[in-house]
């Protein structure tokens, strides 16, 4: 973990959502932080509310989040406030997330570091949430936030409410802001065909982990049961780590459930729309669609489109693209407005320019023409590795055939697997198509280099050996990836559809010259390493992973031409 790049997410909450001009200037103080990406804005007219997300290493993540907090202060008068979101300040949430190469620890501490600046130099006072507060009888949020902006004049005068930060005096205009670190957090709304938020309420109530105080008699009218200390007890709801409202948007015109996901890997998305979609039937109320507000991570779209996939009977082994726009189309994400995935997915926006994209990105005639001009790159190393990108498709091709024959139903969940297998492959293959061009780019960059004096000649020679070294890994791991394919191409000849298997035994023979090419790639470029001990073990290894795919290709090649009577 060492070795990845530190980045936490921000995702403050600022109580504004109407007024574009007061947003951008709040906005435009975390772009001016020189190693923070602006990700998304998004604003609700309703909420009159907008939740930022940006991401960085710590220090600047934290300075960018200062920044906007101080700006919102000076901007947003909470005394002017309305919205349907509870709220108790200017900045009325700030969570610290843990991206890579940091710790919930380290986050849970920079978080620390943000409130005792916001506290300490613009007089607001500060509560800390989450991983961040040590008395977790004060680290839920909704506890803290209880009886609101117009309720915090009196409870910030009570001892056990004092601010872990800034003073214990109401700050009328800003309000107080509450700052922490937490686990991903999905915010989503569930849109209802009515306009009852006593209906959506109920239906929230059902769902969500702090369920509803249980009654006697009458469900909303009866008398409150308590338990032996004389506090209410509850009915606890059906989805833990989920927090629900039910609200009315006037801008739509519907009632909708507002979650908060607290655990995408315990209770989803798809599953909380489910359970949305099974109450809301049961009150004769129909689920018209979804929201997704701020971001979301590329895996929970992925888990949202096999889920629905799955439901429908069809192979998991579709790729991302597809996957995601089952997910869209099955949670009804693009209901109220259309939903981006290139703005939306965390992983997409910060791959926009990502240097292992430039050749895939490009359409095959492109891709034909950029290899064949007088430019040395893309070379042979970047066609090996789209050889093994066809070989696997074809694979994952027959496996997906073979899950949707009729009559094969009792198959389907091995031939799923399979060509989940076979994306697998695909996509590790496609990302070598671009490696192996950029690593020939940083050799000549290495080349490149001054060698005025002894020092740059020695750093010079240790640049062209490092990048020599990656030229040699990449094509070796073309091979690997490569060979571990063969498996699935080989279980596609044995148990798949028997029309297509002409289909696998041409991803064997693509797949034959992705390995033999990538191998003349290694060699290549190994006889120009100094280390001459790790240059013979990686000539060794592809020797021995040459001879076994010649073995098993010619062996796939056989069974195919008996198959159709060759």
């Amino acid at each position: 973990m060492n070795d990845m790049k530190k980045l936490i997410e921000c995702v403050p909450n600022f109580s504004e959502g109407r007024n574009l001009e007061v947003i951008n200037q709040i906005t435009r103080e975390v772009e001016k932080v020189a190693g923070v990406t602006l990700l998304d804005v998004d604003p609700g007219m309703a909420t009159n509310r907008t939740v930022v997300t940006f991401v960085g290493e710590p220090e600047a993540v934290v300075e960018a989040a200062f920044q906007a907090i101080k700006m919102a202060a000076s901007l947003i008068d909470m005394r002017m406030h309305k919205g349907e979101h509870p709220r108790m300040g200017a900045t009325d949430v700030c969570p610290l997330i843990p991206v890579s190469g940091v710790t919930m620890e380290e986050t849970a501490e920079w978080a620390v570091k943000l409130a005792e600046k916001v506290g300490n130099l613009l007089n607001i006072p500060v509560y800390l949430y989450e991983h961040a507060q040590k008395d977790k009888k004060r680290s839920n949020l909704s506890v803290i936030r209880a009886g609101e902006y117009e309720g915090f004049k009196e409870k910030i005068a009570q001892v056990e409410w004092k601010p872990d930060f800034g003073p214990a005096v109401w700050n009328e205009k800003s309000g107080a802001t509450v700052i922490g670190a937490r686990d991903f957090l999905i915010a989503y709304n569930i849109n209802l065909n009515t306009k009852s938020v006593r209906l959506a309420n109920s239906i929230a109530f059902d769902v969500r982990e702090a369920g509803r105080v249980k009654r006697i008699g009458h469900p909303v009218l009866g008398e409150v049961a308590l338990d032996e200390q004389g506090e209410p007890i509850r009915v606890p709801g059906k989805l833990v780590e989920c927090k629900a409202i039910g609200w009315y948007i006037e801008e739509y015109g519907i009632a909708q459930i507002s979650m908060n996901l607290t655990n995408y890997k315990i209770t989803s998305m798809h599953v909380a729309f489910d359970a949305v979609c099974e109450s809301a039937q049961q009150r004769g109320i129909r689920v018209t669609g979804s929201e997704l507000v701020g971001m979301i991570p590329l895996e929970a779209m992925l888990q949202a489109g096999k889920y629905f996939l799955e439901k429908q009977g069809r192979s998991l082994g579709v790729d991302d693209a597809e996957l995601i726009h089952i997910a869209v189309k099955s949670l009804g994400l693009d209901a109220l407005a259309p939903f981006s995935p290139e703005e939306k997915i965390i992983e997409y926006k910060l791959s926009k320019g990502d240097k292992y994209k430039l050749l895939i990105n490009k359409s095959i005639q492109d891709f034909a023409f950029e290899t064949a001009s007088e430019s040395p790159a893309p070379g042979g190393g970047s066609i090996a590795a789209y050889c093994g990108v066809l070989g696997a498709a074809l694979g994952t091709m027959v496996a997906n055939l073979s899950a949707s024959k009729r009559g094969w139903e009792e198959k389907l969940a091995f031939h799923s697997s399979q060509a989940e297998k076979g994306q697998w492959f695909l996509s590790k293959l496609l990302r070598a198509v671009d490696e192996d061009t950029y690593s020939f780019n940083q050799i000549m960059e290495a080349f490149a280099l001054p060698k005025n004096s002894e020092e740059e000649k020695v750093k010079r020679i240790e640049a062209i050996e490092n990048a020599t070294r990656y030229a040699c890994e990449v094509p070796f791991s073309v091979m690997q990836t490569s060979l571990d394919s063969l498996d699935l191409i080989e279980a596609m000849v044995e148990n798949g559809n028997p029309n297509s298997i002409t289909d696998a035994g041409v991803g064997a023979l693509c797949i034959r010259t992705a390995i033999q090419g990538a191998f003349l790639n290694v060699k290549i470029n190994a006889s120009s390493l100094k280390d001459k001990d790790f240059a013979k073990d990686l000539v060794e290894k592809g020797n021995l992973i040459m001879a076994e795919a010649t073995y098993r290709v010619n062996q796939i090649i056989q069974n195919v031409e008996q198959q159709i009577g060759s």
